[in-house]
């Protein structure tokens, strides 16, 4: 099924699920220094892909580098078709189709774009949405800021603090200790097992 909204494609999985009651939308402002494209094509699960804030600290997020002058051709260049759509055009896989919705290895998942380490393995969550799920990101590596791209469902979208790119959204029905639920895509993510981290 899908819904046409001027330049907007919204296509439902062929998996529904319910808003959790938990689940809240908040507002926040918008950051001067974001820039984003139209997106062009949208696809969600109705509970998984919106509410809590986390602010970018230059003490605890790499260096930012040149990551945010980098032009839209040149992340064609060094990503793959689904990760320039996921991550430079806010895109959204589909349920259960990701390489990491079920993963249980343990070790640090780190930006595609940008290598930054945006979560840790102990902190993933069987979520029962079909996406990556954790409850806490690493420090302040990860933000996130108003999301009206579906108006009848405002949300929070999350970003990765260093270099922009779009990784999912956020939303309050999560587990303790922090209540929040961070549903990530897979192709927005590179996970480095434990072994392999504790080298660098």
């Amino acid at each position: 099924m899908a819904f046409q909204f001027h330049h907007l494609s919204l296509r439902l999985p062929t998996t529904t699920s319910c808003i959790s009651s938990k689940t809240q939308f908040g507002y926040a402002l918008k950051p001067k220094n974001l820039t984003f494209g139209k997106p062009k094509r949208l696809f969600f699960s109705v509970r998984a892909m919106g509410s809590s804030a986390s602010s970018p600290d230059s003490s605890t997020s790499q260096e930012t580098g040149d990551y945010k002058s980098i032009s839209n051709d040149e992340w064609k260049n060094r990503l793959t078709k689904e990760q320039f759509y996921i991550t430079r055009q806010k895109g959204t896989e589909r349920a259960f189709t990701g390489e990491y919705w079920n993963t249980k290895t343990p070790g640090t998942y780190h930006c595609i774009c940008c290598d930054t380490p945006l979560f840790e393995s102990s902190t993933k969550f069987d979520s029962g949405t079909g996406w990556p799920s954790y409850y806490q990101p690493i420090g302040d590596n990860v933000k996130s800021k108003l999301d009206l791209s579906i108006i009848i469902m405002p949300r929070q979208e999350v970003l990765c603090a260093v270099c922009d790119a779009h990784l999912g959204h956020v939303f309050d029905d999560g587990p303790p200790p922090t209540g929040k639920r961070y549903c990530i895509n897979s192709a927005s993510l590179k996970l480095q097992p434990k072994q392999e981290s504790a080298l660098h």
